[in-house]
């Protein structure tokens, strides 16, 4: 089949494919696995075996999958919902579950020969993507060669493939930063993955010497951003027509919020197990813990419709968003990971010594989340500046919006 804006690749016939709410369901069960196995993430600083086959089993990676591979092809709404109930569970394990999944549709955007050869024998590839473009390009005949060290690679512990980021300089000089793809078989991981949160990721680097890229697996970012990548013309579903930073956002702002409402929900469940006590002594709340309850409930409550809103709007308006559209939803998932920080902090201080146990989930959740707002996407300082300046119509610098 050729592929042009007129002629787009259909979903396969056949049989009805997994819905949504049933993906969602699933999620919401395997929740409580990913929160049994927290701890021992942690203590192999990579997700376990066990959760990476569950999620697999239950179709989770396949969520954004066109049809065409053997894949869901759901959209941003399930997504949200899904990554939100996983993240629930263990902040660590949605981060990778989410940009595992977010990667599967970055793969379905890249030149459709390649998506072909990708997904022959298979309905989803795992792989990290490295944003920040710290290695070097060469371009060699059919190809390219890419050298250097890549940090922050979510998801090398079960990899397939890789794409990191470098800049590729054109003929007219122009210096443009690309996705690359490689299997995980030519690269090297090294065991750098020792920080104070988000520790169950196994986020560790990625050194590449002298790896040949042939032609058609590189993909720009001007064209990600715009919603108009190769898969774009490719596949009928607007889901691959949507700008990648509210996906990659999205993304990464999920364990946040998933994390706070585990807390406000934890929070909740110990002052009416003190309700319930046998003791008079223990039986009394407060009104300052009633009231911080109240506030923490309202407040995850905000976050919550602030991005399932987000979610609708880039649903709306995928690749006619405009500039200010776009520095809006990065300004919103800057200030949701804000919140969910201040949520966290705020029900932790009131929980008493037991939550400070490195087993217990709300101190797991303080780590992880404070190391979720360190992330660059989340700089909402930085988010505030560029939002405000495109709204005055002002040129807006660099190229996360």
């Amino acid at each position: 089949m050729t592929s042009n804006s007129a002629q787009k690749l259909s979903p396969a016939q056949g049989d009805q494919p997994t819905s949504g709410p049933e993906l969602v369901r699933r999620a919401r069960e395997l929740s409580s696995m990913l929160a049994a196995q927290a701890h021992e993430a942690e203590r192999l600083r990579r997700p376990t075996d066990e959760v990476i086959e569950a999620l697999a089993k239950a179709e989770i990676f396949n969520l954004m999958t066109p049809r065409v591979y053997g894949g869901l092809e759901l959209d941003l709404d399930t997504f949200f919902d899904v990554g939100l109930a996983l993240s629930e569970g263990d902040g660590s394990m949605g981060w990778v579950a989410n940009f595992y999944i977010e990667h599967v549709w970055l793969f379905a955007l890249f030149p459709e020969a390649f998506q072909r050869e990708l997904f022959a024998d298979r309905s989803y590839v795992l792989a990290p993507a490295m944003l920040s473009p710290t290695g070097e390009v060469k371009e060699v005949k059919g190809g390219w060669r890419l050298n250097g060290r890549w940090s922050w690679s979510t998801g090398i512990m079960h990899a397939d493939w890789v794409i990191p980021a470098a800049i590729m300089t054109g003929p007219d000089g122009k210096r443009a930063p690309m996705f690359f793809a490689l299997p995980r078989s030519e690269v090297k991981v090294e065991d750098t993955w020792f920080v104070d949160g988000m520790q169950g990721t196994g986020s560790n680097d990625v050194l590449i010497e002298d790896a040949f890229v042939p032609e058609g697996r590189i993909l720009s970012f001007a064209d990600l951003i715009a919603g108009e990548a190769p898969g774009a013309a490719i596949h009928a579903s607007p889901l691959y027509r949507t700008p990648m930073l509210p996906v990659l956002g999205l993304s990464a702002a999920m364990p946040a919020l998933g994390q706070a409402r585990t807390c406000v929900r934890i929070f909740r469940e110990r002052l009416e197990e003190r309700l319930a006590s046998r003791s008079p002594a223990a039986r009394r709340v407060g009104p300052a813990s009633q009231m911080r309850l109240a506030r923490a409930e309202v407040e995850v409550q905000q976050v919550y419709l602030l991005l399932k809103n987000l979610v609708a709007e880039v649903c709306e308006l995928r690749n006619r968003a405009t500039r200010v559209d776009r520095t809006r939803w990065a300004t919103q998932l800057a200030y949701a990971v804000h919140q969910s920080k201040s949520i966290v902090s705020y029900v932790c201080e009131a929980s008493g010594a037991t939550a400070h146990f490195q087993t217990h989930p709300m101190q797991r959740a303080a780590r992880d989340v404070n190391v979720i707002g360190s992330h660059i996407v989340f700089d909402l300082d930085a988010r505030l500046e560029l939002h405000g300046a495109a709204l005055l119509g002002q040129e807006i610098p660099g190229i996360l919006v």
